[in-house]
């Protein structure tokens, strides 16, 4: 079963939300085609509720989204997430 990963971030306020989000997607959305299992990710400015940056992504199986979180070009991704966020939210869903 595929697996739908969605995170949400909540973004620090002396930052250039736009930017940051822009910066975000830039890396998040290069996994694609890098992390084995990863099959789309999307990296968009959200414009309603309590976070400013949302990331859809899909991965193969669940397997592949346990195997995501810890792959090297995700953890060096990550660290740009972290340079802005200041909270998160996340859900996976198999369908």
């Amino acid at each position: 079963m595929m697996v739908k990963h969605i995170v949400f971030w909540k973004l620090r306020e002396d930052c250039d939300k736009d930017a940051a989000t822009r910066e975000i997607a830039g890396k998040l959305e290069a996994l694609v085609g890098v992390v084995p299992g990863l099959t789309k990710a999307e990296v968009r400015r959200a414009y309603t509720g309590d976070y400013d940056t949302v990331l859809y992504s899909e991965l193969e199986s669940r397997e592949a989204a346990e195997a995501y979180q810890t792959h090297p070009a995700h953890l060096e991704a990550k660290k740009t997430v972290h340079g802005y966020a200041v909270g998160r939210a996340a859900c996976d869903f198999e369908v």
